[in-house]
């Protein structure tokens, strides 16, 4: 059958249409990716997925539990992370280990929006490897349908008259310096001490406590609370105070004598695939409507002058932003070689 040379001439375009396009397609660059490496249920889902959107970009995230698990993570090699979050006295450690990268400013102009009480951590003057993201302390949460008494004390989960109230039905914080600290706290020491009498005080203290706790536990204490496993949990702020939107008898107090607070920063680790985009993320959540949805997501402080007006009224009523000016707010220390008498207090406590 022969065909008119009209019609080959136009099944001879599409074929070729056809061949182009798909060429086009293998030779098309892949989606770039930015791979988070933050705490667990730290970034909201719609934040990355805005993220993606405006910048045509997929968002990967991995979760640690603890400062250290993140450290000891990155000393051993692991790579293909553009962001981590650290805490303040973590990020010593980190420049000294050389893990971090330096930021360009010139890429994040919303850096404008940071009130200068969080800026130039003593670590790091010039935050040239840290913008700060959010500001919150520990404490004590507690379900008020169990404790009829509200807790206001490190005594209501050291003195053993006052854990036997709730045998295994408290936790404290899976955390070497938050845990330990909150020890030195209550015998009336600084959570930064390196003194060895001091911290075998607090060991002791710590392994009576042991057996009457529930779990050590940083990832669930707030889920845990809400259904009734605990009464008490040694917890970050964050949590508690938002899942108290929702459920009213989940309560946080700060104890009366004093606690630790943090600052959580925005870090590029070494060898990071993809440094400028992760400077666009950092730029993107100190927008003031975006940083206002992570507040009332996490319930910690932001940094972010702007963002105030925008913030839902309960959370400007909670505990972290209505601190009594009497309550000592300890910030965690850089203890250099002394942190291996915390690991060995705490590799011993966790073993027995």
């Amino acid at each position: 059958m022969k065909y008119p040379l009209l019609v080959v001439a136009v099944v001879l375009a599409a074929v070729i249409a056809s061949v182009l396009l798909v060429c086009k397609r293998n030779d098309a660059p892949a989606r770039r990716t930015l791979n988070l490496f933050i705490w667990t249920e730290y970034m909201l889902p719609e934040i990355k997925t805005r993220f993606e959107k405006e910048f045509n970009v997929e968002v990967i995230e991995d979760n640690y539990a603890s400062n250290e698990e993140m450290r000891a993570k990155l000393l051993a090699g692991g790579t293909g992370y553009d962001l981590i979050i650290p805490t303040g006295y973590m990020l010593s450690y980190l420049i000294r280990d050389g893990l971090v990268l330096e930021f360009d400013h010139s890429r994040m102009p919303n850096l404008k929006n940071l009130s200068k009480k969080f800026l130039d951590p003593p670590p790091d003057k010039g935050n040239r490897f840290s913008i700060p993201f959010m500001w919150g302390t520990s404490g004590l949460g507690y379900n008020a349908e169990l404790v009829r008494t509200p807790p206001d004390s490190w005594a209501d989960v050291f003195e053993t008259e006052k854990l036997e109230l709730f045998k295994n039905r408290i936790s404290m914080l899976d955390d070497i310096r938050e845990t330990v600290g909150a020890a030195l706290i209550y015998l009336g020491y600084s959570p930064n001490s390196t003194k060895p009498e001091e911290l075998e005080k607090a060991k002791e203290l710590l392994k009576k406590q042991k057996g009457l706790l529930s779990k050590y536990d940083s990832e669930a204490y707030g889920e845990s609370l809400a259904n009734k496993e605990t009464a008490i949990a040694h917890s970050w702020s964050g949590e508690i105070i938002t899942l108290n939107l929702e459920k009213p008898e989940l309560q946080f107090i700060i104890p009366k004598e004093g606690v630790l607070c943090f600052q959580d920063n925005w870090c590029i680790p070494k060898g990071a695939p993809n440094k400028g985009l992760a400077e666009d993320f950092v730029n993107f959540t100190l927008r003031p409507e975006i940083t206002a949805i992570l507040v009332n997501y996490l319930g910690y402080v932001s940094p972010n002058e702007e963002v105030k007006p925008l913030l839902d009224p309960k959370i400007l009523k909670t505990a972290c932003y209505n601190i009594p000016e009497n309550v000592k707010l300890w910030e965690l220390e850089d203890l250099g070689e002394s942190m291996a008498l915390y690991e060995k207090l705490w590799t011993e406590l966790k073993g027995e």
